[in-house]
């Protein structure tokens, strides 16, 4: 291993000579623009931040349903698809219902013969021709063949399978031509405006946390930071992970927010002045990060950071290799580029 590299890895900043050398084989170590062709820059400076104890986390729907069979039978027909809007009570797919149909069938014409024969008997009780008991059974069998002849109705019903509400068809679970049987998942279906994080807090942390009562939460993806709306902290800890589950309510129509996302929930535990950059102006090669720092006459010059976590706004914390009131430039590969093609436009 290489004095560098020993150097790097023990928190060292790496000399000026050796990081130019590193990223993109630049030669030179600075250069100086035009007006007209100075990169977009910014000024570092101190600044007010929020200091955030960050916890991995998962987004999920508040309302969401895994829509199931109910009877068994083919699937005929097949209207949705994953990522399709619906709305409640919308058609989603068809199940061959024949045989509860038929199971329908029966069950009424029962209904109808019980209902004549209770009829009967009931006027012939009325006439002293039969007794109680008979009249008791009849009544019995009657509300009998009711209860089938309802049962088996619901059953050749649920050959429609609608949408429990109005929302995302986030999974189709079967294909056209599949047999479901009673309990199979069909369809899941969220609402897209009704949308939670939920992190696991450990037991230590939980008293302070519970007195911030405030949380941002960071999609790593899109550098995106959102306040939670609300912060629900569950009043139980789990006894084997000793940790307890916090629910974060989100805001409606954020594009990054769908069911199973991973993001970080930062649980806002005070405030602090941090030198901070933007995340645009860092330029990263293996393990090594760097950023373009401008002089006041147009000059450029790499120079190694050493970058901690993201704060609250999405800029990252710098630990060391810049001072207040530095310009940096917010386009470090175009920068670059150009100081790599000075020596050989001078050059010609």
């Amino acid at each position: 291993m290489t004095t560098s590299t020993s150097l790097l890895r023990k928190g060292f900043l790496l000399p000026l000579t050796a990081l130019v050398s590193m990223l993109a084989g630049l030669v030179p170590a600075s250069i100086s623009f035009a007006a007209e062709t100075a990169p977009a820059s910014v000024v570092v400076q101190l600044r007010e931040v929020d200091l955030g104890f960050p916890v991995e986390a998962t987004v999920e729907a508040v309302h969401q349903a895994t829509v199931a069979a109910q009877i068994a039978g083919r699937v005929l027909e097949v209207r949705v698809d994953a990522g399709q809007r619906v709305k409640q009570g919308e058609l989603l797919m068809r199940i061959d219902s024949r045989e509860a149909a038929g199971s329908d069938s029966a069950a009424k014409a029962n209904l109808a013969q019980a209902a004549a024969a209770y009829e009967r008997t009931r006027n012939l009780h009325a006439q002293k021709f039969v007794s109680q008991a008979a009249l008791d059974q009849a009544a019995a069998a009657f509300k009998a063949a009711q209860g089938a002849a309802s049962s088996s109705g619901a059953g050749a019903s649920h050959g429609t399978v609608t949408a429990p509400l109005a929302g995302v068809v986030a999974q189709r679970h079967v294909e056209a031509g599949e047999m479901a049987t009673p309990g199979k998942p069909l369809v899941t279906i969220f609402d897209p405006k009704g949308l939670r994080v939920i992190a696991s807090l450990p037991q230590y942390k939980l008293a302070e946390l519970k007195k911030a009562g405030r949380a941002r939460i960071e999609f790593p993806e899109t550098g995106q930071w959102i306040d939670a709306l609300r912060v629900e902290i569950l009043p139980t800890v789990d006894a084997r992970s000793h940790t307890a589950t916090a629910r974060l309510y989100l805001p409606d129509n954020i594009e990054a927010a769908v069911p199973g996302a991973y993001v970080r929930a930062h649980f806002i535990i005070g405030q602090a002045k941090k030198l901070t950059v933007p995340p645009a102006a860092v330029l990263r090669r293996g393990e090594v990060t760097a950023v373009y720092v401008l002089d006041d006459k147009g000059g450029a010059r790499l120079r190694q950071v050493r970058l901690g976590e993201a704060v609250s706004g999405g800029e990252l914390d710098v630990l060391a290799g810049l001072n207040p009131g530095e310009r940096v430039s917010l386009a470090p590969v175009k920068t670059g580029i150009e100081l790599k093609a000075a020596p050989a436009a001078a050059a010609r």
